[in-house]
Formats: C-alpha cells, structure tokens, sequence
C-alpha cells in the first residue's frame, strides 16, 4: 500500500514537472512571434522608412515663416484606418 502511494506521488510530480516545461516551451514561442512584429510608425524617425510602408505617413515640419523657425518636427504616424461598412 506504502509502496503504491510513493509512486502515485512521484507520477504526479513528474506530470506537474513535464507540464511545466511544456508551458515553458510555449510561452517561450509565443514570444519570438511577438517580437517578430514591424516596428510602430510613430517609433520611425526617417522619412524614407516611413514612406516605404503603406500603413504610415510622413508628417512635415511645421516652420514660422516670420522667424524661419521650426514650430514642430517632421513626423510619422500610422494611416487611419478604413471604416467597416454597416450592415442594415
């Protein structure tokens, strides 16, 4: 009996171990697809890799023309996006 419930014992450790390592696993997956994603369009800085994406956009200067001097910087920002039709 003694003998019986050593073994249940270590079966279930060795599942809970197994089990463990799987999820380990799995998450370490889900990881690399996560870090595998394009860079956000407002993080680009140069206004060729902006363009070169069709979901962002480059935002010019804005410059005083009294002073020739720049109110803001060029940017880029992501597209809108396109609305979905309603149904009705």
């Amino acid at each position: 009996m003694r003998n019986a419930v050593h073994r249940g014992v270590g079966l279930s450790a060795a599942a809970l171990i197994i089990a463990a390592l799987v999820y380990g696993g799995v998450s370490a997956q889900e990881r690399r697809t996560a870090e595998a994603k394009a860079a956000a369009c407002n993080s680009l800085k140069d206004e060729s890799a902006c363009g070169g994406r069709e979901d962002c956009s480059w935002i010019t200067a804005s410059v005083d023309h009294k002073t020739n001097k720049e109110k803001r910087r060029a940017y880029c920002r992501s597209k809108p996006k396109s609305k979905a039709k309603a149904k009705t």
